[in-house]
């Protein structure tokens, strides 16, 4: 189930208001996708940018969450087209219904919880293999928070050029 696009409390702790901020901007991931014909689904709106599409950043950003909290945060094995693909693989998803990719984010989401809430967010990341696994997990939150929003705010914009569709959450 998707967290709710709710905003947390004005007084809540750190760790509430981090989690919460980053539940609402992946709730808003789902949002935009309800409704959308599998057909629009995978259509691409930018000559530039052909892998970018409603889909297509769903992929995306399932394995970010696996790649920050999995990969980084816990120094698990890199698996996964973001890490072991060419560029862009993690977005080049034709065939695979949005309705699967929209349940894998859910799980990711959730599995990324788990390890959130297993940790203080001063613990730093024990992939070594990249400059960025020494981060905090304070930072690695920030850090989602930012790149999930962003590419809510792309999924945003590409459903209004898909089908017209447009809101505020």
């Amino acid at each position: 189930m998707a967290p709710s696009r709710t905003r947390p409390a004005y007084d809540a702790d750190e760790r509430t208001q981090l989690v919460a901020w980053l539940d609402m901007q992946r709730a808003i991931v789902q949002w935009k996708c309800e409704g959308l014909s599998e057909a629009d689904a995978h259509r691409s709106v930018l000559p530039a940018s052909p892998y970018m599409t409603m889909a297509g950043l769903v992929s995306h950003m399932r394995w970010v969450e696996h790649c920050w909290f999995e990969v980084m945060l816990l120094g698990r094995p890199a698996t996964g087209p973001l890490l072991d693909g060419p560029e862009a693989a993690d977005m080049m998803v034709e065939g695979v219904p949005l309705a699967r990719l929209l349940e894998e984010y859910d799980r990711q989401c959730a599995v990324s919880n788990e390890i959130i809430a297993a940790h203080s967010l001063d613990d730093v990341g024990q992939n070594r293999d990249h400059r960025a696994g020494q981060a905090t997990l304070r930072w690695m939150l920030l850090h989602m928070i930012e790149e999930t929003a962003r590419h809510a705010g792309h999924l945003d914009t590409i459903r209004e050029l898909l089908d017209g569709t447009k809101g505020y959450y």
